[in-house]
């Protein structure tokens, strides 16, 4: 204790006049380097603080002396400083340039130590000593001035240490060997401002940051939190920080995921369209618990109850479960709490007193017999005990340690048949001679498809998505009793780290008080904190599995959207049936009904008759392909048509056929698109033409269909719709705009598909098309009206204007006149747009890129006339390959992904379609049945369907078989294929093992050996 004493003699010296003046209230600097507040002293003469202290301090050679050694010098210091001051009249001048010693030198009045404390004030001194600091004996220095930089240095806590500072330095022998440490000051993010650039990393050397609005609040005007948003998406997501910042600035713009993920590649770290729309839903999530805080805070301050520390609560929770948990209690219409009523009987006080002065604490003080809950010591006693548990459950350092503890922990989730379904299932069994309702039969059947859960139980990281949705799917129906079980030990280990560390009182605590404490963390991790446990891992798996599903509906529909078109055929759809017959539809090469009928293959008339009014249809229309909707009667339509063929009953026309999934083709037929499409066709004719075109065009009829009705993944009743919906949509947008839209031809359904435009626009397309004639290049889409600069920047690049088809159009429509036409709206009427064709239009380069194209072009020695011929595309590679796209990008003024774009654009043939990188789809002419099959058999298939659990394959038998999820190996995949995004999906063609077939069940195990190609 000599050197604490010691050193209060020295700041005894330090003047006081300037203590209270901080002309920068640094309060920016955290409490953990409480040394600050030793610091200001003195730096107060100056305009900033003074921070640097490795300028010399020549003029007191005898107090660092006396400092430096040890302890018993300290007598000698108080009295050879008080001369000091008179010797040194020039310090007030170099006070302004912040030198270390010349506020010492100003005055002689003591009063500096009980406020700041000891030992901080010599703290830059010992710090010079101990790293070799200047020597005692030079002159004085020019004092440094450091801006931006402070000097931090280890600190050490306990009871020793001042209460106004809280901390002070290691008293140990050992002090002078700590070094000193520059530090800048961390980066302290606000709402309204972006995030620094400098955060880019070297493992995302290739993307760039994009210029941040300061104006941008992620959250919208008046909503602000306790912490950054971008900081906390990029924990989210995973993604860095300033791919996050670029995301959320973009995204404000209004730029959709089609246009970043194909044109600004660069600014999103070249990130896939799922990844992308992963971090928009996260960043709308934080968006939405903004809003619902906002909202949370506006009721509570209506309500007169809201308060400073509440509000900090509220703006510091970063999911729902937390803002509900701690806006709760607070609800109208919910009951008082336990915690709010002891408030309310003036309680608090108590709390506080218990934990920080419990020898002064007398509980009997409070008792008031007159007052409920006042009126006895127990009453007392367990109002402080529920104010105490509330405290605790609130915490967000004990809410970490006890979810730490849980981490450690094997936490199980556990199901089994709730008594609810187990007494109705008694009774029904006991009623089993009797008549039994449908609704009892079901539910019986219900209880027999929860088996695998009746009596479940894993470690809750363990549990896979498709048990979480199965789990609450019996859940809901009442079927399954579901728990989380958190050990005991959690308990035991979490009250004992509360009573001796969190929240032990400071000072002695009597037994009665100890049992307060004891029972209000028993009391609140029973009552508060497991609760929110299990709600917290209930949650996270929903989201986990919720998130999972979407992932696979996205993932087998952008598979189903891109399988390959069957061009240049014309076919025959057939929708089977057997009371009602097999409707027929003839398509033409381009998709339009050339003819309609009916026929009854599998009534107990004759089939000759039939099958004769269907080869007279094909051989009118030379048709030799026929599709076949896999619903009722599918089976025995497949092998009509198959028996035909092997007779050669078409002959001469080499028929085959193939199954196309019908799902949603019933729904379509009675619509309003389709009533409006084909108005004079009856709802099951609608049906085979929709079955007929899902081969011709599958993006252009299946976006007719609401993407839940496709037939696709599991458990889609069971997730989040609002999230489903957004997910598919997207998939949808991004199919449509990456294959492309010829803008002349295309539906009014598939053009509000497109980036950019929607069901309004589309609609305004339509009608300029109808009024005006076809297009004849990009850029008379800024005559529609509703279409804007940024709704043509995002829509463009994915239009395409095919010259062949707006020549053809311009010439059936007659010789009317294009004349462009001027956008209603504000200000002057923009200059007349050209009506000649660019031949660029036809390709995926943007508009905006089409001057760096020609000059790309004048570089190679090219035209645009010559886009997909041989000998450009020769010469653009000969180019691409002596200089490099680097090089090039440099000297035409771009990036190298935009050049790759125009390269891609320009050696395409016109018409490329991305899609025939794509299978096509399996025809047949020949039938196997189930019976057939045998453990060991070596099959082919195409992947129908795909689920959380396993991959569904059609391996011609009518019935699908199942690889499941074990079988489904990354050795076994090709390398582009191994990637998560990319497993197996819908349209793909596989070879597999039969491992076990089930005729009872009907149910067919497979065992996949490879992805055909």
């Amino acid at each position: 204790m000599l050197r604490r004493a010691k050193t209060a003699t020295v700041y005894k010296e330090v003047p006081t006049d300037d203590e209270d003046e901080n002309p920068l209230g640094n309060d920016e600097f955290s409490s953990d380097d409480n040394a600050d507040d030793s610091w200001n002293p003195e730096a107060k003469g100056s305009g900033r603080k003074s921070v640097a202290r490795k300028p010399a301090k020549p003029r007191e050679p005898k107090a660092k002396k006396e400092r430096k050694p040890k302890e018993p010098r300290p007598k000698k210091e108080p009295k050879p400083k008080v001369p000091r001051p008179k010797k040194e009249p020039k310090p007030k001048a170099e006070r302004k340039p912040r030198a270390p010693r010349v506020p010492k030198g100003k005055k002689v009045e003591p009063p500096e130590d009980s406020r700041t404390g000891t030992e901080p004030e010599q703290t830059p001194e010992m710090m010079e000593e101990g790293a070799g600091g200047v020597d005692e004996t030079e002159g004085v220095q020019e004092p440094v001035r450091v801006k931006d930089e402070r000097l931090s240095f280890p600190m050490a806590t306990g009871p020793n240490s001042s209460e106004a500072s809280g901390s002070g330095l290691t008293s140990s022998t050992n002090q002078p060997s700590l070094l000193v440490k520059k530090e800048e000051p961390g980066e302290d993010f606000t709402f309204g401002e972006p995030v620094a650039k400098k955060q880019k990393t070297s493992a995302t050397s290739q993307g760039r940051p994009v210029k941040q609005s300061k104006s941008l609040n992620v959250f919208g005007e008046g909503l602000h939190m306790n912490w950054d948003p971008i900081q906390v998406l990029a924990q989210k997501t995973g993604v860095e920080q300033w791919v996050c910042a670029n995301i959320a600035q973009l995204i404000h713009e209004e730029n959709t995921i089609p246009f970043l993920v194909r044109y600004r590649k660069e600014m999103i770290n070249y990130m896939d369209a799922d990844a992308l729309r992963e971090v928009q839903l996260a960043l709308e999530e934080l968006c939405a618990l903004a809003k619902k805080c906002q909202s949370v805070i506006q009721t509570l301050k209506k309500d007169g109850v809201l308060t400073s520390e509440l509000d900090v609560s509220l703006r510091n929770c970063r999911v729902f479960d937390e803002l509900d948990h701690v806006y709760s209690p607070y609800k109208k219409g919910s009951k008082l709490s336990k915690a709010r009523r002891a408030k309310q009987l003036g309680l608090e006080p108590a709390v506080l007193a218990l934990l920080q002065t419990p020898q002064f604490l007398n509980l009997h003080a409070y008792i008031k017999p007159n007052t409920e809950g006042l009126s006895t010591y127990e009453e007392v006693a367990m109002g402080v005990e529920q104010i105490l548990a509330d405290m605790i459950a609130k915490d967000p350092d004990t809410l970490t340690h006890v979810r730490s503890l849980c981490d450690s922990s094997a936490v199980m989730l556990q199901s089994c048949v709730s008594k609810t379904a187990l007494k109705e299932k008694q009774e029904q069994h006991q009623q089993q001679q009797q008549q039994q309702r449908g609704d009892q039969k079901n539910k019986i059947k219900d209880i027999d498809k929860f088996q695998l859960y009746s009596d479940f139980s894993c470690h809750i990281h363990r549990v896979q998505p498709h048990q979480t949705l199965a789990i609450n799917r019996g859940e809901n129906l009442k079927i399954l009793t579901v728990k989380v079980n958190v050990p005991d030990r959690v308990k035991n280990d979490f009250c004992r780290w509360c009573v001796n560390l969190r929240w032990r009182p400071k000072g002695f605590a009597r037994p009665e008080q100890m049992k307060i404490l004891n029972d209000a963390i028993e009391d609140s991790y029973k009552r508060l904190i497991l609760p929110l446990l299990c709600r917290g891992y209930r949650t996270k798996l929903t989201v986990t599995a919720e998130k999972e599903s979407v992932a696979m509906f996205v993932r087998n529909l952008r598979q189903r959207l891109l399988v390959c078109p069957v061009r240049g055929r014309a076919i025959l759809g057939v929708d089977p049936g057997y009371r009602h017959g097999c409707k027929l539809a003839i398509l033409s090469p381009v998709g339009q009904i050339l003819q309609t009928d009916v026929v009854y293959l599998h009534s107990s008339g004759s089939k000759t008759n039939e099958a004769g009014k269907v080869r007279h249809l094909m051989l009118k229309h030379s048709c030799q392909t026929v599709v076949i909707g896999n619903g009722t009667a599918c089976r025995e339509t497949e092998a009509f048509f198959a028996d035909l063929i092997k007779q050669r009953f078409f002959q001469p026309l080499d028929v085959s056929y193939c199954i196309a999934d019908e799902a949603g083709a019933s729904i379509y037929s009675v619509s309003a698109e389709a009533v409006k499409e084909m108005p004079d066709l009856d709802p099951n004719i609608r049906s085979a033409v929709s079955i007929g075109r899902r081969v011709q065009d599958p993006l252009a009829e299946l976006v007719k269909i609401d993407p839940k009705h496709i037939g696709i993944g599991t458990y889609q009743h069971d997730v989040s719709q609002p999230l489903l919906r957004a997910a598919l949509d997207g998939t949808v947008q991004e199919c449509v705009s990456f294959v492309g839209v010829d803008i002349n031809i295309c539906s009014e359904t598939l053009m509000r598909h497109v980036a950019g435009l929607n069901a309004g626009r589309a609609r305004s397309i339509a009608e300029w098309r109808e009024k005006s004639g076809p297009f004849q290049n990009r850029e008379q889409l800024k005559q529609v009206k509703g279409l804007g600069p940024k709704s043509f920047q995002q829509c463009a690049g994915f239009i395409r204007i095919n010259p062949e088809t707006a020549a053809s159009m311009h010439s059936d429509d007659g010789p009317s006149t294009n004349k462009p036409l001027a956008k209603k709206g504000k200000g002057k009427a923009s200059a007349p747009i050209s009506n000649q064709p660019n031949p660029l239009d036809q390709t995926c380069i943007h508009p905006e890129s089409y001057n760096i194209a020609m000059k790309f072009l004048s570089v190679v020695g090219g035209s645009v006339s010559q886009l997909g011929q041989a000998d450009l595309k020769q010469r653009v590679e000969e180019c691409v390959r002596d200089r490099g796209l680097e090089d090039l990008g440099r000297s035409l003024d771009t990036s190298p992904d935009t050049l790759q774009l125009i390269v891609d654009g320009l050696t395409q043939p016109p018409g490329f379609d991305m899609r025939q990188e794509f299978d096509l789809p399996d025809f047949k002419r020949g039938i196997v049945s189930m019976s057939d099959l045998r453990p060991g058999a070596v099959l082919t298939g195409r992947v129908t369907n795909t689920a959380l659990f396993g991959a569904f394959v059609d391996v011609g038998v009518g019935r699908n078989g199942l690889i499941p999820n074990r079988f489904i190996t990354a050795a076994k995949l090709p390398e582009d294929l191994r990637r998560r995004s990319l497993a197996l999906g819908p349209g793909q063609r596989v070879e597999v093992s039969v491992i076990d077939v089930d005729h009872q069940r009907k149910r067919i195990t497979l065992d996949l050996l490879r992805v055909l190609r």
